[in-house]
């Protein structure tokens, strides 16, 4: 199982170690080493922040720090496919990227519904508006998917080497509930200074020994401030974890497939838990079929390192819903990826801004 990149024995451990979790602590770098010492790996708190450093650098790393769930904070993003002639695939895909509030775009290898874009929007309500606006422009009928439940989106793209079998449970989850901790949930409004807090980390926490310190500095709070918020909000759901997150291209999962599936409404819960616990699902949700057009509920997404490894864990999966419910042949389908399109992220400052209260100081 090789990778796109050289990586070393230390760098690979790092890679599978974080993609779970990182201390939130003053001096974060320093227990992180300490746990990766506790498991043979030998490296101080120095090294692993030049670890880290160096393989953000090399772009094996798209970031480190916080992932935010954008719905969580405000907003919604919704899937969405369209049908595009061979000869107009281009033009309507332009046209689709054009938007702002398109996040991303797929081309992938279906008949009928080809190009698959996700609209990212601060007020649930616009997602008609921009659908209809698209339908004009292209004169192609759209069809929503929004999710209806998730089942996983826990990505995590392993290497060979040291812990490749192992993600590190150190993150803010692994801390009690700090004294003084407001006690908000998931749906609340962002104060202020929460709002300050999103915008500052959403791309990824500074490389420094202190780096919670350093974001404290930059929002005017206090450390302690800063490091407590960043536990409630991963314990309310508004941050999925902190730590490593990989460009799994550069890992050498370059082929993809978002398999789908007719599963009976009725089993669809157990189906869809026993396929996102498969090690390699990277994303496992239940979204709305479309008569006559689209006659699938159950989407699950898997990555390989080849075409080959990338249908063997399909195959993993057909058998997994099989355990389940008869699956005949057209009951289900691979889209393979063959292009992406479009890929600048979900743009959080507008649903950030939508979703905080006003300073009542």
């Amino acid at each position: 199982m090789d990778t796109d990149v050289a990586l070393g024995e230390r760098e690979r451990a790092v890679v599978n170690a974080f993609q779970g979790g990182f201390p939130v602590a003053p001096r974060p770098f320093e227990p992180a080493a300490a746990a990766l010492r506790d498991r043979g790996v030998d490296v101080s708190a120095g090294e692993l922040l030049e670890t880290i450093r160096y393989l953000e650098e090399r772009d094996v790393l798209s970031r480190f720090g916080p992932l935010i769930d954008a719905e969580a904070i405000g907003g919604t993003a919704v899937l969405a496919a369209t049908s595009a002639p061979d000869d107009r695939v281009d033009e309507i895909a332009e046209t689709i990227n054009a938007r702002r509030e398109v996040a991303h775009n797929y081309e992938r290898d279906h008949p009928e519904l080809n190009l698959w874009f996700v609209v990212s929007v601060a007020d649930a309500d616009r997602v008609p508006e921009v659908l209809a606006g698209i339908e004009a422009e292209t004169g192609r009928e759209t069809y929503a998917m929004p999710k209806r439940r998730e089942f996983e989106l826990e990505a995590r793209f392993p290497v060979d080497g040291p812990l490749s079998d192992e993600s590190l449970e150190i993150g803010p989850g692994a801390d009690e509930p700090s004294p003084g901790a407001s006690p908000a949930d998931a749906s609340s409004p962002l104060s202020p200074a929460e709002r300050d807090l999103v915008l500052e980390v959403q791309d990824g926490l500074p490389l420094s020994e202190t780096p919670y310190a350093d974001v404290a500095a930059a929002v005017d709070r206090d450390p302690d401030w800063v490091r407590e918020t960043i536990r409630r909000f991963d314990r309310e759901g508004k941050i999925r974890r902190v730590g490593v997150v990989p460009n799994h291209y550069a890992l050498g999962y370059t082929v993809n497939g978002m398999t789908v599936w007719d599963v009976p409404d009725d089993l669809v819960s157990e189906v869809g838990s026993a396929v996102a616990s498969l090690p390699f699902v990277t994303h496992c949700y239940e979204r709305p079929r479309h008569e006559g057009v689209w006659s699938y509920n159950l989407f699950a997404m898997v990555h390989g390192r080849s075409e080959g490894e990338c249908r063997r864990r399909i195959e993993r999966v057909r058998e997994t819903v099989a355990e389940y419910d008869d699956v005949r042949e057209d009951d289900w389908e691979t889209l393979f990826s063959t292009r992406i399109l479009k890929k600048t992220g979900i743009r959080l400052t507008e649903r950030v801004e939508a979703n905080t209260r006003p300073d009542t100081t």
